[in-house]
């Protein structure tokens, strides 16, 4: 198995706004997804905002992994990265690389600047390792978001 491990360097849109667009993404693309943060806080302001999707009629229903019918949600909050809805795709919002994210269709590593030297390191680790494939995406000014290798 393949995982293609994405770097999306926050630097204009919070996280809880970059969650919400790339969940957008991932359910459209029919997929579920987890979102991982050690930070409960940061999971509750996650989770409200993919429940408010930007529009009422655009919410992205979610759930914290270790609640009632997990297994069932889109989209799951956790603090592990162990997927029970069996998710092919990881968010990593806090920033931290967890090896289990290896184990994923498809890992998203959300960071900041106080995460840019760990995500550089990382970057380096995985170069030419099998069975990964890697591309980093930076916003512009306008917000748009850029793919590069």
């Amino acid at each position: 198995m393949t995982t293609r491990v994405d770097f999306y360097q926050l630097s204009r849109d919070p996280v809880e706004r970059v969650a919400v667009m790339l969940a957008r993404k991932v359910l459209q693309a029919g997929q579920r997804l987890l979102v991982v943060s050690e930070d409960p806080g940061q999971r509750a302001v996650i989770g409200r905002e993919l429940w408010r999707g930007g529009s009422p009629e655009d919410f992205l229903a979610n759930g914290e992994a270790d609640g009632a019918h997990s297994a069932s949600q889109p989209i799951l909050l956790s603090d592990k990265a162990e997927a029970p809805n069996g998710a092919g795709m990881v968010l990593l919002a806090d920033g931290k690389w967890r090896p289990e994210a290896m184990q994923f269709e498809r890992a998203l590593l959300l960071f900041g600047a106080a995460e840019t030297d760990a995500a550089r390191a990382l970057w380096r680790e995985l170069d030419g390792a099998e069975g990964v494939t890697r591309e980093i995406h930076k916003q512009d000014e306008s917000g748009r978001w850029r793919a590069g290798a």
